[in-house]
């Protein structure tokens, strides 16, 4: 069995947290797990990647170009920018949130959001657009966006722990005082892809 799954945002949107969670839904799965991040330059708003591999063996923690069965975006520039990754036939669920760089609130470039949207629909028939931070705001707290986008995830048939165990995951893995609202920000995500 073999499950490679890439996360692209930015920092502060919590790829890293997500990843975490996934590895451990595996982990108690009984797969052996690989995780990796490439994190930018700024703590805040920097491209981060996410790189979760599960199987039962497993060499390095890096996914190759092109073989990414599930792709997250977190951003919608940084899904573009994280496209190389995904395998032909591959699956792929995207916050449509955008978050502009300074260099374009700067003047010194461009956010051409409708054709970046326009390219994901091209390359990637079938992805799944979420309004994912409107969504944890209906939970409580945008901040949770990210358990929204694995709330989502959840629905995907073929992954190697059930919806059960990735919300196990999550609730283990976030602060008990934030354990409700994380729980229904899984759980719309789970609705949006009309589960529920």
């Amino acid at each position: 069995m073999k499950f490679d799954l890439v996360i692209a945002g930015v920092g502060g949107q919590g790829t890293v947290l997500a990843s975490r969670v996934i590895a451990r839904a595996a982990m108690e799965a009984g797969w052996q797990v690989r995780t990796s991040e490439t994190i930018g330059m700024a703590q805040r708003e920097g491209c981060v990647v996410s790189h979760v591999r599960v199987g039962d063996r497993l060499a390095g923690a890096l996914i190759p170009d092109g073989r990414a069965d599930v792709l997250l975006g977190f951003e919608l520039a940084e899904a573009a920018r994280a496209l190389k990754k995904l395998a032909a036939g591959g699956r792929a669920i995207v916050n449509d949130e955008v978050i502009i760089p300074t260099s374009v609130s700067a003047g010194l470039s461009r956010y051409p959001v409708q054709d970046i949207r326009r390219y994901l629909e091209e390359e990637l028939p079938g992805v799944c657009f979420l309004k994912a931070s409107a969504l944890a705001r209906e939970a409580g707290n945008i901040r949770c966006a990210n358990v929204v986008m694995l709330g989502a995830l959840s629905t995907f048939p073929g992954l190697p722990f059930t919806p059960e165990g990735l919300l196990e995951a999550v609730l283990e893995t976030v602060p008990t005082r934030y354990r409700d609202i994380n729980r229904k920000a899984f759980e719309i995500g789970r609705r949006v892809m009309g589960v529920y």
